[in-house]
């Protein structure tokens, strides 16, 4: 079996407990206008373009089987998105990776061997294997298949999710996971859909089954300034108080990495760029999660 990641990364210490190894799955039913992973979203192969990387060989042009690349008057290669088939000639022929196709296919088997690479820090640091995206849940069988294959070599496991799937699915997933990192942006159902695109009623559904079952739970929480630092805070608190299990909580400070990748992809209209809360206002919320008896970590 197989599945499309565009991302592993090693040495994590961001993604749950201890030293992980964090596979990022492509695919996400969310549009969130802040997202940080753009080239996560489409389940697809992406071309992302590195400007400051070119250093106008054009290779890529004598490349470019369909002619999707030139030069513009002051010399710098351009993209034709409509004529680029994504054949990935372009990236063959950079020498400076400033072309850069996003999403491939891995195994089963080829994510088990880069994973197992750092079992030792997993076991010494209680760590293990985080799956991200995007969202994993967008890919269900290669998900349960890794997972399945994780729990019978003893490596811990955690899933990175937004929640927004079927509840038998939700169910599935948390029958193989140790730990969920679960996303939580908005609890007003309006205010979800006007910055993610979607409701977040299954969302919450989601969130009070997992914190019934047996699956440990963190949420993590986005916070954008003037966008979900206000009265949102208060109403997160109430909603994650009333379903006694959840204690930790992590503080997710805007950054605007993700609108230069969007930039890269030639996405950038679809994105929006906000503000951080101040360290002041951090400290208030910090201050609010910890008083109602949350253990709270800031970038993670």
């Amino acid at each position: 079996m197989t599945g499309r990641v565009f991302d592993i990364k090693r040495y994590s210490i961001h993604d749950g407990p201890g030293i992980r190894t964090t596979v990022f799955f492509k695919g996400c039913p969310l549009h969130c206008l802040w997202c940080h992973n753009p080239e996560s979203i489409d389940r697809g192969v992406e071309l992302m373009h590195w400007p400051s990387r070119c250093s106008r060989c054009y290779a890529c042009i004598a490349a470019c089987p369909p002619g999707a690349i030139a030069k513009d008057a002051a010399g710098a290669v351009v993209i034709d998105k409509k004529k680029c088939d994504l054949c990935g000639k372009c990236a063959e022929a950079c020498l400076y990776e400033a072309m850069q196709m996003v999403g491939f296919e891995m195994s089963v088997g080829d994510i088990v061997r880069e994973v197992l690479k750092d079992r030792i820090f997993y076991e010494q640091s209680g760590g293990g294997v985080t799956f991200s995206g995007g969202d994993p849940l967008t890919q269900p069988e290669f998900l349960e298949a890794l997972l399945a294959e994780f729990r019978s070599r003893g490596i811990r496991t955690a899933v990175d999710t937004a929640g927004i799937f079927p509840p038998d699915l939700m169910a599935r997933i948390a029958a193989l996971t140790d730990l969920f990192l679960y996303d939580l942006k908005f609890i007003d159902e309006a205010r979800h859909r006007e910055f993610t695109g979607v409701s977040n009623t299954v969302i919450l559904e989601n969130l009070k089954r997992l914190a019934a079952g047996p699956a440990e739970v963190w949420v993590r929480i986005p916070l954008m300034a003037g966008v979900n630092d206000d009265g949102n805070v208060g109403a997160t608190i109430t909603f994650l108080q009333s379903l006694r299990t959840i204690k930790s909580v992590g503080l997710l400070p805007y950054h605007a990495g993700g609108k230069e990748k969007a930039k890269r992809l030639g996405k950038e209209s679809y994105f929006r760029t906000f503000e951080a809360p101040s360290d002041a206002r951090l400290a208030e919320i910090e201050a609010a999660f910890r008083g109602a008896g949350f253990d709270v970590q800031r970038g993670g």
